[in-house]
């Protein structure tokens, strides 16, 4: 037989309700705008922080600390790094694109 007991059932209610209040509460602290953009930060800067090592790599420039000192315009003094290959990939970026943008244009005109 069920428990009938209307002390006990306050207690569970009681207890659901507490649960229930924390679960909302869950929610609406993971679909807040400001925790949706402290996440969105945090990947950002971490996607960002990946992109550079595997540019600094495919540059052969290793990441070190740099003491700027009392001459900032000496940090490339070591080594300077070469851009080309950067800028070669940015162009052709770019270019590939500005096609794609094109050929979807004309293509919607017909």
């Amino acid at each position: 037989m069920a428990d009938t007991d209307p002390d006990e059932l306050e207690r569970r209610i009681a207890r659901t309700r507490a649960e229930l209040a924390q679960t909302v509460d869950a929610i609406a602290d993971r679909v807040s705008p400001k925790r949706v953009a402290e996440r969105t930060v945090v990947d950002v800067k971490t996607r960002a922080g990946h992109f550079v090592a595997s540019v600094g790599d495919a540059l052969g420039v290793t990441a070190r600390p740099v003491d700027y000192g009392d001459k900032p315009e000496g940090v490339w003094e070591d080594e300077q790094p070469n851009l080309a290959p950067v800028l070669i990939g940015v162009g052709a970026v770019l270019v590939v694109g500005a096609a794609i943008v094109l050929f979807r244009r004309r293509r919607r005109r017909r």
